[in-house]
């Protein structure tokens, strides 16, 4: 397991309090994907196994499921336009009605911050996934890219919600 000196960033699990830091770029996206018990638990298999990043078209390469110390790399695009993403996860919960993980970046990811996904199940059957980010640039290229990063994020989380839907209608 790594330590948090590899991370790019020092608000280490502020994605686990109801504010997020300063200086950051905040996402918050909240959507349905499910009904039931069965939905909640596929949902969260596909979350902390990976199979929701996948699912997208993202390359995984993970020391394990998720679990604080996990090493991941997440790989976007095609050929010299794949971008790679370190990151660490650095919390994780299970059990109950909610289930998921929040990863930080690392030295070589191209922002600074922390992301988490969340599976929940509510009284009324209804499962919620819920992506809760902060990041700002970290190298040339996204600072370049400028606004555009945020909105890449936001349609990018929505992609995971479309997803994590299809693998929990699957339940």
């Amino acid at each position: 397991m790594r330590t948090t000196h590899t991370l790019n960033y020092t608000e280490v699990g502020a994605t686990r309090r109801s504010t997020l830091p300063h200086g950051y770029q905040h996402l918050h996206h909240r959507t349905t994907v499910g009904h039931g018990r069965a939905a909640f638990e596929a949902a969260g298999d596909a979350v902390t196994g990976w199979g929701m990043h996948r699912a997208t078209g993202a390359r995984v390469r993970a020391d394990s499921h998720a679990k604080p110390g996990t090493d991941v790399e997440v790989a976007l695009g095609v050929g010299p336009l794949r971008f790679r993403a370190p990151c660490q996860v650095i919390w994780a919960e299970s059990g109950g009605d909610r289930q998921g993980f929040a990863y930080g970046t690392r030295r070589g990811h191209p922002e600074q911050g922390e992301e988490s996904f969340i599976v929940e199940l509510a009284a009324d059957g209804t499962v919620w996934f819920t992506v809760t980010a902060f990041s700002r640039p970290a190298s040339w290229y996204t600072r370049l890219a400028g606004p555009l990063v945020p909105v890449l994020q936001r349609l990018y989380a929505r992609r995971l919600g479309r997803a994590l839907r299809d693998i929990a209608a699957r339940a």
